[in-house]
């Protein structure tokens, strides 16, 4: 089908212009016909760069909700808004791809869980990073029970100063949180997934605001305002599952350390273990002695699709296209995410009040 999909952006910013747009403009069955800004400019350079002169630009989302000849939205604002426009739109009628979190908070991720099942839409949150090849080659391995029982496994989220100073990442009233709400939850998420593990039983973390209060600090974007930063600067926490498996996370965005890993996890099973610090690699016993097995994954090419090399996000947009498309529940669930948003609040309730925090009961 040629340009069948109609798609609205609302959030015209950088996540939406070095992630979705992109990707969608290479599909062959969809269309980009609406984008909503509360900066009108850059909507309006988004439809310029990415559409015909017929696509339509807004302010206002709930002006974009009115066209029903929209099929789906991407949610790409900030933290606090998720929940309210996902939801609206989903009322609307209109399929829903919103960005990583799924909300600031727990609450409000379960009322998108709802609205998805009222409506009988089709939500999913961007979580791209299981689409990397290391990642569905680890699923894959995990399927098959090649690691056995997994009960031990690290989230890795670890950056030594790249602490993001544009936009509303430093404010906690928009995005309800720092590294561990923005980059935690991605290797959260990953690590979940591999367990195929969605239910924790007790938290316990901790924040901290050990270096955001440096002047003229080295950072990769230039020096951050600590006026500006109201959200941690690294957070830790570890997660014990209701079958006993204990998950240890690990998030920064500054934070003195060499060992700098974003998006990862650490999978130790029964019969066997994975890491992707250094790559895939294996590690297990067979006949009586240790093994590491390093995967090779530029042996097979790069990822293809109809000829087209496929980037992650680009497998992303394509998957969630076809989930549309065959009537079929997307590579990340509503439920799985809520999931991840539960932890992550928990995690940030136990470093405000120093207890482990029991959840589902």
């Amino acid at each position: 089908m040629s340009k069948g999909y109609r798609i609205g952006i609302i959030g015209c910013g950088g996540i939406a212009n070095g992630k979705h747009l992109p990707s969608l403009s290479k599909l062959k069955n969809v269309q980009l016909v609406a984008f909503c800004d509360i900066v009108v400019e850059r909507a309006e350079e988004a439809a310029k760069k990415y559409d015909s002169t017929e696509a339509k630009v807004y302010a206002d989302y709930t002006e974009l909700l009115q066209d029903t000849s929209i099929d789906i939205v991407h949610v790409l604002t900030p933290n606090i808004s998720h929940a309210e426009i996902s939801i609206a739109a989903l009322e609307a009628g209109k399929h829903v791809m919103c960005e990583k979190p799924m909300a600031k908070s727990a609450a409000e991720a379960k009322s998108m869980v709802e609205a998805a099942k009222r409506t009988g839409k089709k939500l999913t949150i961007g979580y791209n990073n299981r689409f990397r090849e290391d990642s569905l080659y680890l699923k894959k391995l995990c399927e098959a029970g090649e690691l056995g029982s997994i009960y031990f496994a690290k989230a890795h989220a670890i950056r030594r100063r790249a602490v993001p100073t544009w936009g509303v990442f430093l404010d906690e009233e928009k995005q309800g949180g720092g590294p561990l709400i923005d980059i935690g939850t991605h290797a959260l998420d990953l690590t979940l997934w591999m367990m195929d593990n969605y239910q924790p039983k007790v938290v316990l973390g901790t924040t901290h605001h050990e270096l955001s209060q440096k002047e003229n600090a080295a950072n990769a974007w230039g020096p951050w305002d600590p006026k500006q930063f109201t959200v941690e600067d690294s957070a830790f926490g570890m997660i014990v599952m209701e079958n006993g498996a204990t998950i240890m996370l690990e998030s920064s965005w500054a934070l003195n350390s060499l060992d700098v890993d974003e998006a990862k996890c650490s999978l130790s099973g029964t019969a066997a273990g994975a890491d992707m610090k250094n790559g895939l690699r294996i590690n297990g016993e067979a006949h009586s002695r240790l093994y590491t097995k390093e995967i090779e994954l530029s042996a097979g090419g790069v990822a293809f699709y109809e000829g087209i090399e496929e980037s992650a996000p680009d497998i992303e947009m394509r998957k969630w296209i076809e989930a549309i498309e065959q009537d079929k529940e997307p590579v990340v669930t509503p439920e799985q995410a809520y999931v991840v948003s539960q932890i992550l609040e928990a995690l940030y309730e136990s470093a405000r009040t120093g207890k482990a925090v029991y959840l589902n009961e």
